[in-house]
């Protein structure tokens, strides 16, 4: 046996881009490494701020994202993935860049999970900021048209911490705050049949909005680990 090489890094197929932050990220965080079950290569994109991307639209970052998308490529990885669902806007422009297969956004799953619900049922979106989440980062992501969003914008903590990059977080108030913002959502549209959470940091509480609604709750955790079994398949042994 031969090894081949051609690599910098090694054992990391999925390349996270991060948004430049300092808010806590607690375990089932996309940027908390203990998260994944495999080991994933980080690189982060100075500059890019909870605000700046989320409340701004991310003007002026296409560059450094693409920038960035390519040093992990170049160093290994065979896949990019990134820590904001409003990330969408570069989809496409991030996939034609690195030549390698690009997941930037959650929103991506919600057409898929229609496609796994019975008739008159639909997945409903769960958003850190629907004044910020345009119908651009929707069709960007191939979400359909009408798709409802409800949001934890206006809670208690979730948004507040999240977006305003504090460096503390009261867990049990966030926790409130998501549960609280997909009963509202199942409330408002009783057609829902599962939830899509737009933002990376809702993943810790996934398990409380499924108990809470009794819904199936599909995120970025989720999304990642069926990505990067594509990108590295099992090996089984032979029979």
């Amino acid at each position: 046996m031969k090894a081949v090489g051609g690599k910098a890094i090694y054992g990391a197929t999925v390349g996270i881009l991060m948004l430049e932050a300092r808010f806590p990220r607690i375990p089932g965080d996309m940027g908390n490494a203990l998260t994944w079950p495999f080991p994933v290569h980080y690189r982060i994109v100075r500059g890019a701020s909870p605000d700046l991307v989320v409340r701004k639209g991310a003007p002026g970052l296409l560059d450094a994202f693409i920038e960035a998308a390519c040093d992990l490529v170049v160093d290994g990885v065979d896949g990019i993935t990134t820590n904001c669902g409003f990330l969408s806007l570069f989809q496409r422009e991030l996939a034609d860049a690195v030549q390698v297969p690009v997941a930037t956004s959650s929103l991506m799953q919600v057409a898929m999970v229609n496609r796994l619900l019975p008739a008159g049922k639909r997945a409903g979106v769960l958003t850190v900021s629907a004044s910020t989440l345009t119908q651009r980062h929707l069709e960007a992501a191939g979400v359909p048209e009408g798709t409802p969003v409800g949001t934890t914008e206006g809670l208690r903590e979730f948004t507040r911490a999240i977006l305003g990059n504090e460096l503390e977080l009261d867990v049990d108030a966030a926790r409130a705050d998501n549960i609280d913002a997909a009963r509202a959502l199942c409330a408002a549209h009783p057609d829902i049949g599962a939830l899509v959470l737009e933002c990376t940091n809702m993943t810790p509480y996934a398990a409380d909005i499924r108990a809470a609604t009794g819904l199936p709750v599909f995120g970025i955790e989720n999304f990642v680990c069926w990505f990067q079994a594509s990108l590295a398949p099992r090996r089984f042994p032979a029979p």
